[in-house]
C-alpha cells in the first residue's frame, strides 16, 4: 500500500480536530503547526501539494522593501522578522542574497534617496543581513558587467534572501513535517461538500486520482484555499469581513544572464516605474513579476507578456545577442491573491496595485471555521502560529508550542551526515561542472531522510548515478520520493518535489533516456499511462 492510499483510509470514517482545506504554503504550515502541538489534523488538496499559486513565486523570502514606498513600516517590519527567522531555522534551504538595484534617468528614485530607503530597510530589518551599498554606474558595471549602464546614475545594493530549491518543495517540507507529526495528509482529495451536523463537520470527499468517494468528520475547518477562499466560504454561506482580489504575476526562465562568480539578484524599475528582477537558478535566470490586474486565479503566459518582459530587459542588460522567444525554456503564471475589505465595493474599484500581500486571518465561531486569507512564503510560519492561536479559541486544546514543527534538523545531525558523506566519497560520485556538492544539496532537499540515500548507494552504487543527465538526480532520489513523496502524476516530480521542468528545456526532457526509467521507478506498471499525460500537458514553449 503506497503512503498515500494509506492515508486516505485513515481519513475515510475519520474524526479529526481540525480539516484543513488547501496544501499551498498556507494549509501545509496551518497542518505542521497543528498537528506538530497535538491535534489530530487531516489535510487535503485537490491537487498536488503546493501546486497553485504556491508554485508560482519569485521564490524570495524578503521583507518588502518596495512596501517602503507606501509607508507600510508595520508591515516591513514583520515580514524582515519573518525573514530573519526562516533564515535562521532554515540556513541550508535559505540564503542571504544581494538585490542590486541598477536606477536610471527614468527610475523614480534618486540612488541616494534609494540607499536612504535602503538603510531604513536594514535598520526596520533588525540588521538581520549585511548591511546596503550605495554605487555610482562605474562600480555597477564592475560588479555586474551584464547590466547596460549607459543612462544609469548610479544604484544600490540591499539584501533579503532567496530559496535554494523550489517554492513547492519547500511547501512539501511543511507536508511532511505534518505526517511525521501524525496527520492524515493527500493530495489529489477533493472537498465535494461539508455540512454542519450536531457540532461537527461531515465532509464529503473524493479521491480525484482513483475516483472514490467517502466521508470523514472533523470538529473544525481551516480554509486555506488560497484564491479559492472566498468560493469555499460561499458554499457554505460564510460571511467574512476581508475577501481576495487577484493580481497576475509571470517569470520566464531563459539561460543563466549574470556571471557566476556571485549569485545576486538584479532590480530594474521597467517602463512603468514598477520593479522587476532578474533572478538566479543555478544555470538559468528568472525574469519578472509583472502585475497585472485580472479577474480570475486561472492564468496563462501570453505574447503581450512575453513581448513586455522580453523588452524591458534586453533595454537594460548588455547582451551579445538580444533575448527572444526562443530563449524561453520555462514559463510561470500565478496570481496574488491579495486581500480587502469586504464592504469596500466592486472589485474593479480596488486600487489593487498599492494592495500588499499582507494574510488576515478570521475565526467564525458559529460555524468553526477558519479562514486565512493572502499572505506570502515569508509570513508562513506566523500564519502557522496565528491559525494555531485561532483553533484552540475554537475549543480544539493543543500542546505547548516548541518549535518542533518547522525548521531543519539539529546541526549534530547534520555534521554527522557530512562526516559519512566523507567517509564515501560522496562528492566524487559527480564530475558535472558548475554544479553544487551532491552532499550540500542531498542534505538540503531531505534533511534526516538523505541518510537513507547514503545506506541506498552503499548498498548499490547504481543508485548514485543521475538518472536524467542534465536533469541532475539520482537514481536514489527517485526511489526515495516513490516512497515518501506521495507522486500521482509525473508533473509532481518534475514541477514540484524538484524543479526539472524549469530549468530543463522541454526537448531535452523529451529526448532523455533516463525518463522512461523515472516513470517506472515511480509508478511501476502504471507508468506509460503516466508519461502519455504528462506529454498530453506539457506542450513547448515558444
Amino acid at each position: 500500500m503506497t503512503l498515500r492510499q494509506a492515508n486516505i483510509d485513515r481519513m475515510q470514517d475519520g474524526l479529526f480536530d481540525v480539516l484543513v482545506v488547501g496544501a499551498g504554503i498556507n494549509g501545509a504550515v496551518s497542518a505542521a503547526a497543528l498537528a506538530g502541538r497535538g491535534a489530530s489534523v487531516a489535510l487535503i488538496d485537490r491537487g498536488d501539494f503546493g501546486h497553485f499559486t504556491s508554485q508560482e513565486s519569485s521564490n524570495l523570502v524578503w521583507g518588502g522593501f518596495k512596501y517602503l514606498e507606501n509607508y507600510e513600516l508595520p508591515l516591513v517590519f514583520g515580514l524582515c522578522r519573518s525573514r530573519n527567522r526562516l533564515m535562521k531555522a532554515y540556513p541550508d534551504n535559505i540564503k542571504e542574497i544581494g538585490f542590486l538595484a541598477a536606477l536610471d534617468k527614468t527610475a523614480p528614485y534618486r540612488p541616494w534617496f534609494a540607499a536612504l530607503g535602503a538603510t531604513g530597510y536594514w535598520m526596520i530589518g533588525l540588521f538581520g543581513t549585511k548591511p546596503p551599498k550605495l554605487f555610482n554606474a562605474e562600480r555597477i558595471k564592475a560588479q555586474e558587467p551584464a547590466i547596460d549602464t549607459a543612462t544609469v546614475r548610479g544604484g544600490i545594493q540591499y539584501q533579503d534572501a532567496y530559496l535554494i530549491d523550489n517554492d513547492s518543495r519547500f511547501v512539501f517540507s511543511f507536508v511532511r513535517s505534518a505526517i511525521e507529526a501524525g496527520a492524515a495528509v493527500s493530495n489529489y482529495v477533493e472537498l465535494v461538500s461539508a455540512e454542519r451536523v450536531d457540532g461537527r463537520w461531515i465532509a464529503r470527499l473524493r479521491d480525484v486520482d482513483g475516483g472514490r468517494e467517502f466521508t470523514t468528520s472533523a470538529r473544525t475547518i481551516v480554509n486555506a484555499a488560497g484564491p479559492f477562499v472566498d468560493e469555499l466560504n460561499a458554499q457554505w454561506d460564510l460571511r467574512t469581513d476581508h475577501r481576495i482580489v487577484y493580481s497576475k504575476g509571470i517569470h520566464l526562465v531563459v539561460p543563466r544572464l549574470t556571471t557566476n562568480t556571485h549569485d545576486r539578484v538584479l532590480a530594474f524599475f521597467d517602463d512603468t516605474q514598477r520593479l522587476f528582477y532578474v533572478i538566479p537558478m543555478g544555470r538559468r535566470s528568472v525574469i519578472g513579476t509583472t502585475d497585472t490586474r485580472v479577474e480570475t486565479p486561472f492564468t496563462a503566459v501570453d505574447d503581450d507578456d512575453r513581448t513586455f518582459l522580453l523588452e524591458q530587459i534586453n533595454a537594460r542588460l548588455d547582451l551579445d545577442t538580444p533575448l527572444t522567444t526562443g530563449d524561453i525554456i520555462a514559463e510561470r503564471s500565478g496570481v496574488r491573491p491579495l486581500v480587502v475589505k469586504s464592504d469596500g465595493g466592486d472589485q474593479r474599484d480596488v486600487d489593487w496595485t498599492s494592495l500588499s500581500r499582507k494574510h488576515e486571518i478570521e475565526r467564525d465561531d458559529d460555524r468553526a471555521v477558519v479562514t486565512v486569507f493572502g499572505g506570502k512564503l515569508t509570513d508562513c510560519l506566523n500564519v502557522g502560529e496565528e491559525v494555531a492561536h485561532e483553533i484552540e479559541e475554537l475549543g480544539v486544546p493543543l500542546e505547548k508550542d516548541l518549535a518542533n514543527w518547522y525548521g531543519e534538523p539539529a546541526a549534530a545531525t547534520r555534521k554527522e551526515f557530512y562526516r559519512q558523506a566523507k567517509l564515501m566519497k560522496l562528492d566524487s560520485l559527480r564530475t558535472k561542472p558548475d554544479t553544487e556538492p551532491l552532499t550540500d544539496r542531498l542534505w538540503r532537499r531531505y534533511g534526516r531522510r538523505a541518510f537513507d540515500l547514503l545506506e541506498a548507494i552503499r548498498a548499490n552504487p547504481a543508485m548514485g548515478e543521475d538518472i536524467m543527465g542534465s536533469a541532475d538526480y539520482l537514481r536514489a532520489e527517485l526511489h526515495n520520493a516513490a516512497e515518501h513523496e506521495m507522486i500521482v502524476t509525473l508533473d509532481d516530480f518534475m514541477r514540484r518535489r524538484s524543479k526539472i521542468d524549469l530549468v530543463v528545456p522541454d526537448e531535452d526532457i523529451r529526448n532523455s533516456p533516463g525518463l522512461r526509467e523515472v516513470a517506472e521507478i515511480l509508478f511501476g506498471d502504471d507508468a506509460d499511462r503516466r508519461l502519455d499525460e504528462y506529454f498530453d500537458r506539457h506542450v513547448p514553449v515558444g
